[in-house]
């Protein structure tokens, strides 16, 4: 009877998850979509108004977390990583995603409350494990496009445009992500920001060391003065060359970080099989007491030590 009442729990679950992922996607395309109009519509000097979404948990829990500063760290990653969800979904979300973990891990381990908490522990880390992915893809593609960027800028300043017509052109000729970074600059200084605040902004969202010397290139010659194109032709050469390097780097370091993923995941590959297989063999663990916990938390430390030497090792700075 339990066992009937937890996979009924997790399959609803599994459904308020999709459910809540299948309207975000809805409310993006829409979004997508009415921007497009939105933007053929406007005026020159008007700017974009945000679209108000509805929902009443969404809100409820928008209104008790506003001002808290886990809040406020959370709404950064969101937008370090380009995702469209509030901190309120994003919290249920994650509720959501811990319960479903544990009920998985408690039918997968046959009422096993150990591996109801690893389930849950896990569905804890998804999540962020998955937000730090998107702000990682986003943030290589942001840093792979800016050598095309500052070239773009170069060629619109020496042909007469100013500092904002060239991010003008950028925000409308290049893709994303570096065309809405530049167009939110736009926007933002068409409501009353000063550039310098528009690019300390994007420098928030977007934590690009490569980004930070353009930003403080522009910064300094709008205070001092000097030949800008100049300036960012030199630093768009750099960081194309940097680029370049990288890619060579991570082709003669993806044996090993291949190896490293390998070896720390066959262990553990390997434990629930026969965690599987044979339940009672692997139930010892935890049913002698402290020496089965000992054996455990020395195995997990030395899977996890191993694999961040190996990552340690196959990363080079350039």
């Amino acid at each position: 009877m339990n066992l009937i009442v937890l996979i009924v729990g997790g399959i609803a679950v599994v459904i308020l998850a999709i459910g809540i992922f299948s309207s975000y996607r809805e409310r993006g395309q829409v979004q997508d979509r009415l921007e497009r109009f939105i933007e053929s519509d406007r005026g020159a000097g008007e700017a974009a108004k945000p679209m108000k979404r509805s929902s009443p948990v969404g809100d409820a829990l928008n209104k008790f977390l506003t001002g808290r500063a886990f809040a406020d760290t959370i709404g950064a990653e969101l937008a370090r990583a380009d995702l469209k969800f509030t901190i309120g979904e994003y919290m249920a979300l994650l509720v959501i995603v811990v319960i479903g973990g544990g009920v998985i891990g408690y039918i997968v381990g046959r009422a096993s409350p150990i591996f109801a908490v690893v389930g849950a522990v896990g569905g804890f880390f998804v999540p962020r494990i998955y937000v730090g992915y998107m702000q990682g893809r986003r943030l290589q593609m942001f840093n792979n496009q800016l050598g095309d960027t500052l070239n773009q800028m170069v060629n619109g300043l020496r042909s007469g445009y100013s500092v904002l017509q060239a991010m003008e052109s950028v925000a409308r000729d290049l893709p994303q992500p570096v065309s809405g970074e530049f167009d939110r600059i736009i926007k933002e200084v068409q409501l009353g920001l000063t550039l310098e605040q528009a690019l300390q902004n994007m420098l928030r969202r977007v934590r690009s060391d490569d980004l930070d010397l353009v930003v403080t290139a522009i910064n300094v010659q709008r205070e001092v003065g000097g030949n800008l194109a100049e300036i960012l032709e030199v630093i768009g050469h750099t960081i194309r060359e940097r680029v370049r390097i990288k890619g060579e780097v991570k082709v003669l370091t993806a044996q090993g970080m291949i190896t490293g993923y390998v070896i720390s995941g066959l262990p553990i590959a390997l434990f629930g099989f026969l965690a599987l297989v044979n339940p009672e063999y692997t139930s010892r663990l935890w049913t002698t007491g402290l020496c089965g916990y000992s054996m455990l938390g020395v195995g997990i430390t030395m899977i996890v030590v191993g694999f961040l030497i190996i990552q340690k090792i196959v990363q080079i700075e350039v």
